[in-house]
């Protein structure tokens, strides 16, 4: 779920003042400071990111950003926005390029998560994940904006599971959040043990039962 920023997209200006991409109108600069503190909220978490990293990133002045922004989080609320809007094209197209066994596409997302691990040396985790992690607290807005986020993402494995060969008695819902909840884990086991192990144990798991639903659904 990560999209940089091309280098060479540098600040221009608008007829306002404030600062644009390619001379292009202020939304533009807002999509890129938006961008920005995705990025830094993801590097250096959100409480060790200051307003001044977020301006820096984005190449945008103190009066570009309270433009859009008033406080801190709701440029948070802006980035989790993202996220939700673009998990399909960020994440789950990707994964499931040339897969269409909706179990296999499970696993394709899962993948994916394992190739980002391995990739970072073990330093990348979840950016919702780490979030919700680091937000004790969150106000409501922020909250339900998390929870929606994991909600989608429940959601795309559901829609597999919904379209798998499993028996009618299977809790589609709940597997789905155990899946969720399997890739959160392994994960931060992943990065904690600095090796793909835990991550690899944990999925072997979850694949085998699945495969026992699976074949209960055979039996029947």
């Amino acid at each position: 779920m990560i999209v940089q920023l091309r280098k060479e997209d540098g600040p221009g200006r608008g007829q306002d003042g404030r600062e644009t991409r390619d001379g292009g109108p202020g939304r533009d600069t807002r999509a890129r400071v938006v961008e920005a503190a995705r990025a830094l909220f993801h590097e250096k978490g959100y409480a060790s990111t200051s307003m001044r990293d977020i301006l820096g990133r984005a190449g945008a002045n103190s009066g570009s950003l309270y433009h859009f922004f008033a406080t801190k989080q709701d440029l948070l609320a802006a980035v989790l926005d993202t996220y939700a809007e673009g998990i399909r094209p960020m994440l789950v197209e990707p994964a499931w390029k040339g897969v269409h066994d909706p179990i296999r596409r499970v696993f394709a997302l899962l993948e994916a998560y394992r190739r980002l691990l391995t990739e970072s040396g073990f330093s990348y985790g979840c950016p919702i994940g780490n979030l919700a992690l680091e937000m004790h607290e969150p106000d409501p807005p922020i909250r339900q904006a998390l929870a929606l986020n994991f909600r989608n993402w429940i959601g795309v494995v559901k829609e597999c599971l919904d379209g798998a060969a499993l028996s009618d008695h299977v809790d589609r819902d709940g597997l789905a959040t155990f899946v969720l909840t399997t890739m959160e884990g392994a994960v931060m086991l992943a990065r904690t043990f600095g090796g793909i192990e835990p991550f690899d144990a944990a999925v072997a798991q979850l694949k085998d039962h699945i495969a026992r639903l699976a074949r209960e659904e055979k039996t029947r």
